[in-house]
């Protein structure tokens, strides 16, 4: 979409893209929530900035077992006893659009957390290179990881401002299919929203099950909003999903799904050609009553 592209020069893209260097212990230090990774470069004009006025938005270091992890924090300045959402960013890693995302749900009321899953396993932001960044960064970082780095992130949020018995999730592409996972995983999880999340796959040693796979587990219902129109996720995968859920647990039957008929993947992403408008803000607007209606706003 040409007509949609900002032309950047490289001292421009290089202000874009978040600065990192490497600690002796060999953890990356990361500007979270600034600029854009470099797989997506360059972004388009449509691109959605919300502003921090009235927020308390940044960088935060989160204990998760010995490592510091870094992530992107807002919510209402001043405010404490705010109900919680994680939101789980697609293979980029926390760049602007995730931080815009969690500065929209501050603004709603919400502390959001956006934690850096990626991190031990290498710099998601700085690959050119999508198929790169999956073999060398994403398909190494485990699920039960994931998972205890998003229990680490609900602790913090009960000693930094947040109700945690309020709490949910929302995911975008692989944060998708971890917003499945983790309605599983957690117990103390009111409600979920996948974003176009992926359903099934081949399991492996450190991605053992798939969201199908966890039907029978889910303890906390689930949102899915996908597109009708993504060539990555077939419409048969959410047909089987809806089956599996229909013999699920208590909350996989509560579960729903909303298809974008017309809508690629990633039709959320504003920085991306993917994005459609008409079906961003209506899932925008579906994902904020499916969290009320559950009990975490």
């Amino acid at each position: 979409m040409p007509g949609n592209a900002i032309d950047l020069s490289s001292d421009e893209i290089d202000r874009l893209t978040p600065t990192r260097d490497f600690s002796r212990r060999g953890f990356i230090a990361t500007t979270v929530g600034s600029g854009f990774a470099a797989a997506v470069m360059p972004v388009t004009a449509q691109t959605i900035r919300t502003r921090s006025d009235g927020l308390t938005a940044g960088e935060v270091t989160i204990p998760a077992g010995d490592f510091k992890m870094p992530a992107y924090r807002a919510m209402p300045a001043g405010k404490t006893g705010l109900p919680v959402v994680l939101v789980v960013s697609e293979i980029f890693g926390v760049h602007e659009y995730i931080a815009d995302v969690a500065r929209r749900f501050a603004h709603l009321g919400y502390l959001a957390i956006a934690p850096e899953l990626f991190v031990r396993q290498g710099d998601a932001q700085s690959y050119g290179e999508i198929a790169r960044l999956i073999s060398e960064v994403i398909a190494k970082v485990p699920d039960a990881q994931v998972m205890g780095d998003l229990d680490a992130c609900v602790a913090w949020a009960g000693a930094n401002g947040g109700d945690t018995k309020r709490l949910g999730i929302t995911g975008f592409c692989w944060g998708g299919r971890i917003a499945w996972l983790y309605a599983a995983h957690s117990a103390k999880l009111k409600a979920g929203v996948a974003w176009y999340g992926r359903l099934v796959g081949e399991p492996n040693a450190l991605q053992p099950k798939n969201a199908i796979d966890v039907v029978a587990g889910l303890q906390a219902p689930v949102l899915g909003l996908y597109g009708g129109a993504d060539a990555g996720i077939p419409l048969d995968t959410v047909e089987k999903m809806k089956a599996a859920l229909a013999t699920g647990s208590k909350a996989a039957r509560q579960s729903e799904f909303v298809i974008f008929p017309d809508a690629p993947h990633a039709f959320h992403a504003d920085y991306r050609p993917s994005f459609r408008k008409a079906a961003a803000e209506e899932g925008w607007k579906r994902c904020v009553a499916w969290l009320e209606a559950h009990g975490v706003a």
